[in-house]
């Protein structure tokens, strides 16, 4: 076990045993950096001294409106400042917080309100309508809304409901916060984009959002005052858990609401971003974006994508500009990225472009917060040949893996099934231990960044009275990575167009997940009657 022979004394006591927690490191900024820049959006910029404030005003103004340790307080907002002090805020208050996807269609919204039985739900005014009508579908206790106007991007106050700011105003900036007894209490509530139905809720710990806040900086080469842009949406794993591991490094959180390559270069000229994360779409957006939008900056910015490998040209032409792009991967069930694709410096600098791109382009390794990511047969968990052509399933261990799926038993034992997290992605693993996705499980579509399950378009694709059989598949797109393809059978003697069947899946899904091709054809079919899909994503490939 590794004890001593005698351990008397030696017990855990307040002086040696504090419960590890992202909320130290916005305590710890407000007394070491009160004075510096800490959260920026537009004309609104506040330093550390006033950040803690706010979040402390946030915290006691839940707690009077009674939120109660251990309640689910709901976002549905962009990235904004209230948003970032949310990630403070909502846990200050001993609450867990459930940031929301703002893409999402009403049906899933209430589910996951109801779910989760949030108590409050703080909601950006672009939302509302959509909120309002995901509320009024839940049968059971409905939240408090808190409005948050954004006078900058022209949202104002409805009249309908409690803003945000005068929330905060029912708050004492002195208030304390209520830290965590344990470690391990939940911090985060984040609902998977439902790849297999149902979108699950997976559910973070105070210590796994503290150790990615320290391990991050580490894989991206961050110093002290790092300046930060929000461009991972704040309801992606907690933006990746960046906003969180800001102030340990006295660094600027720039917020970015609309995400434009205008944005983005005026962000890094004139607030002097120096590290940003997002999909492969984002790298596309700046390699081709118009002379107008275009702005020169003097520093090298580091960028970590996910989502999917970005193209060989891209990551050609992004590099000559200005940029240093990182290849990481992760799912929400860890916190965001738990591997990257470390560069070995003297060893690879010299290859070829494309050689050097290829590299770029895999998953690669644990980041230092994690214990264990490899590939394995799934059936025996026994390590695959690290060839760099057998396949397995990647499984991970490590401090920032989740407790596990809310109100969902079953699925967390079958996904710590032998010790390790199942990711459910299929891969290769090089001889250095690299690994590199080779296909993704049960026909995930990931669409700039988010994902798509194929069977949930089915699903709505069936409901149209035209259509005896479907099946979607991704079809590759300069633009998003991926997007849904469908192929439909049509029932003998219906007709349909293709544009009313992406009409009639828009109703009911969010915009995202419909398909933006549809091809009318037989399926192709095994002897017992499965669509063979491996055929028709050949075949989306040409279309």
């Amino acid at each position: 076990m590794g004890w001593m022979k005698d351990e008397t004394g030696l017990e855990k006591r307040p002086a040696n045993h504090v419960p590890l927690t992202p909320l130290s490191h916005l305590a710890r900024a407000a007394s070491v950096f009160p004075t510096r820049e800490a959260l920026v959006y537009g004309d609104f910029r506040i330093s550390y001294a006033e950040y803690h404030a706010r979040v402390s005003r946030l915290a006691s103004a839940l707690a009077k409106r009674g939120v109660a340790p251990g309640d689910v307080v709901a976002a549905m907002l962009p990235n904004i400042p209230a948003h970032v002090e949310a990630h403070f805020g909502v846990p200050a208050a001993g609450a867990v917080l459930n940031s929301i996807n703002i893409r999402l269609d009403p049906g899933t919204i209430s589910y996951i309100l109801d779910h989760g039985e949030a108590k409050v739900v703080l909601a950006d005014t672009q939302f509302l309508t959509v909120l309002e009508a995901a509320i009024g579908a839940i049968e059971g206790e409905q939240p408090l809304i808190v409005e948050v106007p954004d006078e900058q991007a022209g949202y104002h106050a409805s009249g309908r409901h409690l803003t945000y700011d005068a929330l905060l105003a029912e708050g004492d900036a002195e208030a304390p916060w209520i830290m965590p007894e344990d470690e391990w209490e939940s911090i985060a509530l984040n609902y998977t984009s439902g790849t297999t139905g149902r979108p699950k809720g997976v559910v973070y710990h105070h210590r796994g959002a503290y150790l990615i806040t320290l391990g991050t900086p580490i894989s991206w080469r961050m110093t002290l005052y790092p300046r930060y842009l929000t461009i991972v949406p704040l309801f992606h794993c907690n933006n990746w858990c960046h906003v969180w591991a800001m102030p340990a490094l006295g660094g600027t959180t720039v917020c970015c609401r609309e995400i434009t390559a205008a944005n983005i270069y005026n962000a890094i000229a004139d607030d002097g971003v120096t590290h940003f994360g997002g999909a492969p779409i984002v790298l596309n957006m700046i390699v081709n974006a118009r002379d107008d939008e275009r702005r020169d900056f003097g520093h090298v910015v580091e960028v970590f994508t996910a989502g999917a490998p970005p193209a060989a040209a891209t990551l050609a032409a992004i590099e000559t500009m200005g940029f240093n792009v990182t290849q990481v991967y992760g799912l929400t069930e860890v916190y965001g990225p738990a591997t990257e694709c470390t560069w070995q410096d003297g060893l690879w600098d010299d290859l070829p472009p494309d050689t050097r791109a290829a590299i770029k382009a895999r998953q690669g390794v644990a980041f230092p917060n994690m214990d264990h990511v490899t590939v394995v047969d799934p059936e025996t968990m026994t390590q695959i040949p690290m060839d760099g052509a057998a396949l397995g399933e990647i499984v991970m261990r490590g401090n920032s893996v989740m407790k596990g799926y809310y109100k969902n038993p079953r699925a967390t034992a079958e996904a710590f099934a032998g010790g390790y997290f199942h990711t459910g992605d299929i891969a290769v693993q090089h001889p250095d231990s690299y690994v590199q996705i080779a296909d993704r499980a049960k026909d995930i579509i990931i669409s700039g960044g988010e994902n798509v399950s194929s069977v949930e378009v089915e699903g709505a694709l069936m409901h149209h009275p035209a259509v005896s059989l479907c099946a979607v598949v991704a079809k590759p797109d300069e633009k998003w990575g991926e997007v849904p393809c469908a192929f439909v059978e049509l029932k003998d003697g219906a007709r349909a167009t293709e544009a009313e069947l992406i009409a009639f899946v828009r109703q009911r899904l969010a915009g995202f997940k419909t398909p933006k091709h549809v091809v009318f054809a037989d399926l192709p079919k095994t002897s017992t009657g499965k669509i063979q899909k491996f055929d028709l994503r050949q075949q989306a490939k040409t279309l």
